[in-house]
């Protein structure tokens, strides 16, 4: 039975991991580090319930010290790294930024390194790490691609990965990075990208309410979307899956123009009977979309087996009805300032 190390696992990510993780019977334990108790997130996935194989434990990445010793007590089978500062964090605090995305992944790099049954280390990547898009003429593009990070985060993320290449050299332990775009759906509350998510938002808020919240995306362009339960699926599988040496994956995704995604928001509404909620619009002035879109998943795709790749659509829909649910519910974050 494994025993799984998940940093970051309350966060949407982690504990959309954590849903799929637990729906494995080879998982026999899981050890949730965070920052904070905050259980809200993961509730959405597990209910108040929550599973008898989750034991949490507080952690700052950036506390080495602490690192070092909660690993040796854990002795995991495998490591998946998701907790990090955010686009905008990194950007308002680059210092606190280098201390945990990249000083805290390299402090628990080198407490994995000691650990004697270890058979798997997972650490969540971006494609931040790419550059801008105009710096590549391919139509699509792979893993191979130069990579050129246009923020902070993205050079942490970088940084990241080469840290886990140099641990898979010291210690021959299959080790995964894979590199994530625009993820939306439940959950997805915080980061630069979380703009998709949030016009669904104020669509579900608007037809539980019965006003009208208009939505406008603060940046436009081409922008590669995954559907959050994918995302959650692609890290579980790539943990659990076989896998020898080390690589860095593009996870599977859909890349479409900004103002698409948004028509097909309308339209699934209108098909749900809520269109007249949906005032969707890209705002005047707004920028291209920082991160790089067009990327190619074929490398993942020859890798592991079964990844799904919902379609947009079918996404929003799910994710239309769910947030239904949580307004209904009273606990759908939103507000007029996260637009």
């Amino acid at each position: 039975m494994h025993t799984i190390f998940i940093t970051g696992g309350t966060g949407c990510i982690g504990s959309v991991t954590i849903y799929k993780l637990l729906q494995s019977e080879e998982v026999g334990k899981i050890v949730v580090a965070a920052r904070t108790g905050n259980l809200e997130t993961l509730k959405l996935w597990l209910g108040d319930e929550l599973d008898a194989r989750l034991e949490f434990v507080t952690l700052d990445v950036a506390d080495y010290k602490a690192i070092s010793e909660i690993l040796t007590k854990v002795n995991p089978t495998h490591i998946i790294h998701l907790g990090a500062y955010q686009s905008p964090d990194c950007s308002k605090a680059h210092i606190r930024g280098m201390e945990i995305n990249t000083g805290g992944t390299m402090a628990l790099f080198d407490a994995a390194e000691k650990l004697p049954n270890l058979k798997k280390f997972v650490f969540a990547s971006s494609a931040a790490v790419y550059g801008m898009r105009a710096k590549y003429p391919e139509a699509t593009i792979n893993e191979e691609a130069p990579l050129a990070p246009p923020n902070h985060y993205g050079i942490w993320k970088l940084a990241g990965e080469h840290l886990a290449r140099l641990f898979y050299d010291n210690t021959q332990v299959p080790t995964v990075c894979l590199r994530i775009n625009t993820t939306y759906g439940k959950g997805r509350d915080k980061g630069k990208t979380s703009a998709p998510t949030n016009a669904l938002k104020a669509i579900a808020m608007g037809s539980v309410t019965g006003e009208l919240v208009p939505f406008k995306m603060p940046y436009d362009g081409r922008e590669n979307y995954h559907f959050v339960e994918d995302v959650g699926a692609h890290f579980s599988e790539s943990t659990l899956q076989d896998f020898d040496g080390f690589g860095a994956f593009n996870i599977k995704g859909k890349t479409i123009e900004v103002e698409e995604f948004l028509d097909i928001v309308t339209e699934q509404a209108n098909n749900m009977g809520i269109g007249q909620y949906a005032e969707l619009s890209v705002a005047d002035g707004a920028t291209p979309n920082l991160f790089v879109s067009d990327l190619s998943h074929e490398k993942i795709e020859k890798t592991f087996n079964n990844l799904p790749l919902t379609s947009i659509a079918k996404g929003v829909r799910i994710s239309l009805e769910e947030f239904q649910k949580m307004a209904r519910k009273g606990v759908l974050k939103y507000s007029v300032e996260s637009t």
